[in-house]
């Protein structure tokens, strides 16, 4: 099974997640997209982010209806703080069957040549890239590599900090969540 691993807070999880995850899943040979919440960094102090376990149960309740999309919390059970190299080490550990993968931004891809280790990331696990707003292709040291993969994702131009933002000024932002992301965080009074 290829799975891919689509990182975030997911503070909260929105529709344009959902979107180019399900694309992923639907529209490459990826079987399977899994969210990878990533844990609140103890040394960080950032009072808008939510309990690890709240945004985990987001993307439980944004996912549970797709058969293709999962949420993981892999990364809670893994010392802090955590590079990529060390939770893909983690799962081909765990999973010795499955073939994992990383999806991100074609923003992120400019910075990906500083993370720890992105040689044996790519000397090992594909890179699924999806298009970001700005519309002009980012040119980098990874436009020919054959590990990096360009996806041709519906381009979503929504954000966490938008729609955290919006609820705090008593905004409607239901269109932009999942139904039932949006009952839980109504429920809850998050970010009000």
């Amino acid at each position: 099974m290829k799975v891919g691993l689509y990182f975030g807070s997911f503070n909260p999880i929105h529709v344009g997640h959902l979107v180019i995850a399900n694309h992923m899943a639907e529209y490459s040979d990826l079987d399977q997209v899994w969210f990878v919440v990533t844990p609140h960094n103890p040394f960080k102090k950032k009072n808008s982010l939510l309990d690890d376990y709240q945004r985990l149960e987001m993307v439980y309740r944004a996912t549970k209806d797709y058969t293709k999309l999962k949420p993981s919390d892999i990364e809670f059970k893994l010392p802090q703080p955590n590079y990529t190299i060390n939770t893909l080490a983690y799962l081909q550990d765990k999973y010795a069957n499955f073939e994992f993968a990383l999806i991100m931004g074609e923003d992120n891809l400019k910075s990906f040549h500083k993370w720890k280790n992105y040689d044996v990331i790519l000397e090992n696990h594909h890179v699924y890239v999806y298009p970001r707003i700005s519309g002009n292709h980012i040119e980098t040291q990874f436009d020919n590599h054959t590990k990096i993969h360009h996806i041709d994702a519906p381009v979503m131009e929504l954000s966490s900090t938008f729609i955290r933002k919006a609820i705090k000024a008593g905004k409607n932002v239901k269109p932009m969540l999942p139904e039932f992301v949006w009952e839980y965080l109504d429920e809850m009074n998050f970010y009000k």
